[in-house]
């Protein structure tokens, strides 16, 4: 039996991930990790596959990592990405508006719409609802949000003129065409939190857990696998103490105190 693996936060089905799937697994396979599958999926359901027994490995968002994966996946470690809103294995997310916007900070976006990919989402949703949070009056801020279901979406629901800001993550941004990235500008950014951390099933040994992270790193400083790994922005690999992903719930319950539960 294979495991299935899934890299598809940043490049769900692309040829970069595909590039680097296949050293990577070569990698893999030296530390003794044999039974992962030959090609990546991209799910229909991320938490049912985050949460399939089987899962050889994945990258998730730290948001589900501490709520509905929390105790039910093993945590492998943490991606270095290097674009604008990353610092080592941390991020901020991009507040982004229209390029022709007048606004030049969040303040100004009181009583207009927002955009936002999922209320799973660190960088969509929990790091924008704590950012926005101190601004709001009686749990209100925005005049009306939308769920978009994705960066991508919500970058282009702004630049359709159908929300006025949303939060993307700053990977995903780096990614996109520069014909998207010119039709907007950024006003500001998030806290930060830990990155997107890669995943494996729960049942999975402390030793495979150990494989799999130095497959990991082994494959990051790979000369061969330079072109994938500049193209998706990626330079390195960390382990953060299990207390990292803490700062992703003081966002929310922060939020919360301040009674504004929901982005709104």
């Amino acid at each position: 039996m294979t495991r299935p693996v899934s890299l598809a936060m940043y490049e769900p089905g692309g040829l970069a991930a595909a590039v680097l799937w296949e050293g990577l697994r070569q990698h893999l396979e030296s530390e003794g990790i044999g039974d992962l599958a030959e090609s990546l999926s991209v799910p229909d359901d991320y938490e049912a596959a985050w949460l399939d027994p089987t899962l050889g490995l994945s990258q998730t968002c730290g948001y589900p990592l501490r709520h509905a994966l929390d105790g039910r996946v093993r945590y492998v470690g943490t991606p270095v990405y290097a674009v604008d809103g990353t610092e080592g294995p941390y991020y901020r997310s991009a507040l982004v508006v229209r390029a022709d916007d007048p606004a030049t900070e969040l303040a100004e976006l009181r009583g207009r719409r927002a955009a936002y990919n999922s209320t799973t989402s660190q960088s969509g949703y929990n790091a924008f609802r704590d950012r926005v949070a101190p601004l709001a009056r009686d749990g209100r801020f925005f005049s009306s949000t939308i769920a978009t279901g994705s960066h991508a979406a919500s970058l282009r629901a702004v630049i359709a003129d159908k929300a006025d800001i949303a939060a993307i993550d700053p990977v995903s941004l780096a990614l996109e065409s520069h014909e998207i990235r010119m039709a907007i500008k950024v006003i500001g950014w998030t806290g930060h939190a830990p990155g997107l951390p890669f995943i494996t099933a729960k049942a999975t040994s402390d030793d495979d857990v150990n494989r799999l992270s130095a497959g990991i790193s082994n494959a990051l400083e790979d000369p061969s696998l330079r072109a994938p790994l500049v193209y998706l922005k990626l330079t390195g690999f960390e382990i953060l103490p299990a207390a990292a992903y803490d700062s992703i719930v003081r966002m929310e319950r922060r939020a919360a105190d301040l009674g504004y539960a929901l982005l709104s």
